[in-house]
């Protein structure tokens, strides 16, 4: 039997003090997001982005999930394509920790037009973010 790969939407953004940093997960048509989690770059907040929605696929249960995201730096980062920088690496550090315990995971990126974790975050209550 063929298990069907549940779709993971995530994207972090960055609105200026005293916000700071935001993240949104859509899983199944549901969003989850934070705020105001304080400083940063946006590079920060698009990884906090996938490491929650990789934390929330494993909380859900989610047999095959595939992250998807309009992160290119950070999907390359994360697929090992791409050099991670210094100041993210303990980003990348915490994604192994958790494939070393539950598996490698499956991140493939979508235009942002399609991210539905980015579209909740730009209409949601406290605006749009970068």
């Amino acid at each position: 039997m063929t298990t069907a790969w549940q779709k993971v939407f995530f994207d972090g953004g960055y609105r200026p003090e005293p916000h700071g940093m935001e993240w949104a997960v859509v899983v199944g048509g549901r969003p989850y997001s934070a705020r105001d989690l304080g400083s940063g770059s946006s590079m920060d907040a698009e990884w906090l982005a996938l490491l929650a929605a990789v934390r929330l696929a494993r909380e859900l249960d989610l047999r095959s999930p595939v992250f998807v995201g309009d992160a290119l730096a950070v999907i390359g980062q994360a697929k090992g394509k791409v050099k991670c920088p210094k100041p993210y690496l303990h980003h990348l550090r915490a994604l192994q920790a958790i494939e070393e315990k539950a598996g490698p995971t499956h991140v493939r990126y979508i235009k942002r037009t399609q991210n539905l974790a980015g579209i909740y975050l730009a209409r949601s209550v406290n605006g749009p973010t970068s």
